[in-house]
């Protein structure tokens, strides 16, 4: 997509304030910080209510998802850890596997090969953790928009990661919305990583 098709948007500009006015500086880092649990990333509320969740799409039962390579059985949001045939799960179960994921694996895997991952601008932070999610730790890390955001050019990384918009060989054209400029209902990772780039 052309660099001047990519724009900020009212909608993402909601979102981001949205998990910023629930959100607290802590340690140079945003956390949303709930009562009675771990004070949680600003980018991970951020990128698994925004981004992933509603990108991935949500199946209770487990599936044999084909277009993977290799094929893996998937429930959820995308989950494919421990995930066995005959599996369901319950909507709040699901809510809790994402956020651990984000948590334990994805995010802490972009901290250590992005240095000051988590004092990065929230909104690039949730779009790595969301590419991340759906292309890997080995990927995202690897990748040119990670090379960008490590120089501090935010706005050229939040392009790169369009990139990533092939499965199976194939673009898809739900990956190529996904990375962009989203669709009638839901934001797209690079509309959402500039449009919180003035934060």
């Amino acid at each position: 997509m052309p660099k001047d098709q990519i724009k900020s948007s009212s909608r993402a500009k909601a979102a981001i304030a949205a998990v910023m006015a629930m959100s607290s500086l802590v340690g140079g880092a945003y956390y949303v910080v709930r009562p009675n649990q771990e004070p949680v990333p600003a980018a991970i509320v951020l990128a698994s209510g925004t981004l992933v969740q509603p990108w991935e799409g949500r199946e209770l039962r487990a599936y044999y998802d084909r277009i993977a390579k290799p094929a893996v059985w998937t429930i959820c949001d995308g989950d494919t850890e421990n995930v066995k045939a005959g599996m369901v799960e319950t909507p709040a179960g699901c809510d809790r596997r994402l956020q651990k994921r984000l948590t334990k694996d994805f995010y802490p895997g972009l901290k250590k090969c992005i240095a000051s991952f988590d004092k990065k601008p929230v909104s690039w932070q949730a779009l790595m953790t969301s590419l991340s999610y759906n292309v890997g730790i080995g990927a995202a890390c690897g990748s040119t928009a990670a090379r960008l955001g490590r120089a501090g050019q935010y706005q050229a990384s939040c392009i790169a990661a369009t990139a990533f918009n092939k499965a199976g060989g194939k673009m898809i054209i739900g990956l190529v919305k996904r990375r962009e400029m989203g669709d009638a209902t839901r934001i797209g990772e690079a509309e959402l990583c500039v449009s919180g780039l003035q934060w």
